[in-house]
């Protein structure tokens, strides 16, 4: 029996299969925070040059606790401490000592590994990524199993921070996470209210969020049809500064590429715009993309994509937006959170689509986690109070 791996409880965290600019320094960042132990490379398409590239990215510093899960020949060339035995690459290469993981689904697998440094169960919880895709076994079952077993288990699948206690006292060695690790946590509390811009110039757009801002508003979302580039950037430069003052989450409105030149934190994609997982892609999953959904079917494909949230609409008819989609009214609502409810969705929902101060009592009573709001404060005598009283109402609706 050998182990590189110690005694203590380990957190791993699992690439994306995809790659995406500045993926290097995000797996560089993880691992100098030291939250996680390792972090696998799992990237089931990758060329060994592309996955060669990847790695001479990496600072030798971190190599070490880097584990591959193909293209095993990379190990020692450059350093890495760890490989993963899976489907694809199913054999310990000749005269390795690092570490050896392997994937397994059943108490079976498990315990045909208990010769190598950790295993990695799944699925444990139901899938944050991928609807549908339930967990196997219940407490009782692994509450025996991990008892017994002689290989140290790693849990996987719907794993996220949260569980990380729960885990570690149910007698699992450590914790494997995939969109967990490397998303941007949503804080609900600044999710619950947005506001979305709908500006006739860059001076306007700047006194609509400082408006908001001061009301106090924390998720903002720059959306300005049809304007140009420059416009953009221009507004952003200010805005991005403004709810940085504030810590307030700033969003662009399609405009993919110019996430990192405006500074903000992610972007919302309407169904018209740039497909979902290739701006994933692009901006990797460190940055918010929000999507909009008008059915059911379009939350799941949406939750299927990665997004971070659905803006879910029209809940009744507004003139801020062209080509409106059926308005859902309260119903609408209902029915798409009985949905998620049913596959297992676990993603933050606002509801968006002309809502005003009075219908946020019975839109939150549907269980969607905030409201979108743009014509009810720019459109009010008083900006800043609008959003006082919005802020108001959804606070006393937490209380009830």
């Amino acid at each position: 029996m050998r182990f590189v791996v110690d005694n203590s409880f380990i957190k791993i965290a699992i690439t994306p299969p995809y790659f995406y600019q500045g993926e290097a320094h995000a797996i560089s960042s993880l691992l100098q925070g030291r939250e996680f132990d390792y972090v696998h490379l799992r990237k089931p398409e990758a060329t060994e040059p592309e996955m060669a590239e990847l790695l001479k990215e990496i600072p030798e510093e971190f190599r070490g606790r880097i584990t591959l899960h193909d293209h095993f020949s990379l190990a020692d060339k450059f350093g890495i401490g760890g490989i993963h035995l899976n489907s694809r690459s199913s054999q310990v290469p000749s005269g390795w000592h690092g570490r050896v993981s392997r994937s397994a689904h059943s108490f079976s697998e498990c315990n045909d590994c208990y010769t190598i440094d950790y295993v990695t169960l799944s699925p444990i919880f139901d899938s944050i990524s991928k609807p549908g895709y339930q967990g196997l076994f219940n407490k009782q079952e692994l509450d025996s199993f991990l008892k017994e077993t002689k290989a140290r288990v790693v849990a996987l699948g719907g794993v996220t921070r949260h569980e990380c206690d729960y885990l570690k006292a149910q007698g699992f060695h450590g914790v494997a996470m995939l969109s967990d690790a490397w998303r941007k946590h949503i804080d609900l509390s600044c999710f619950k209210l947005q506001f979305i811009t709908n500006p006739v110039s860059v001076s306007d757009a700047y006194t609509q969020v400082k408006n908001a801002l001061q009301g106090g508003c924390r998720w903002i979302q720059l959306r300005w049809k049809e304007a140009p580039d420059r416009d953009i950037i221009e507004a952003s430069s200010l805005i991005s500064v403004l709810c940085k003052e504030y810590g307030a989450v700033f969003l662009l409105h399609d405009h993919v590429e110019l996430v990192e030149i405006c500074h903000a934190d992610g972007v919302h994609l309407g169904k018209n715009d740039m497909p979902l997982l290739q701006a994933r892609k692009i901006l990797g999953p460190g940055k918010i993309i929000g999507a909009t959904a008008n059915t059911p079917e379009d939350i799941f494909i949406a939750a299927s994509d990665s997004a971070d949230y659905v803006g879910y609409g029209p809940f009744r008819f507004t003139t801020t937006k062209k080509k409106l989609s059926p308005v859902l009214g309260l119903d609408g609502y209902k029915i798409a959170m009985e949905f998620m409810s049913k596959q297992g969705i676990r993603l933050p929902v606002v509801a968006i689509g002309g809502i005003e101060k009075d219908d946020i009592a019975d839109i939150m009573s549907t269980s969607v986690d905030g409201v979108a709001v743009s014509g009810a404060i720019i459109r009010s005598d008083n900006p800043v109070v609008a959003t006082e009283r919005i802020i108001k109402a959804l606070a006393n609706n937490n209380q009830d």
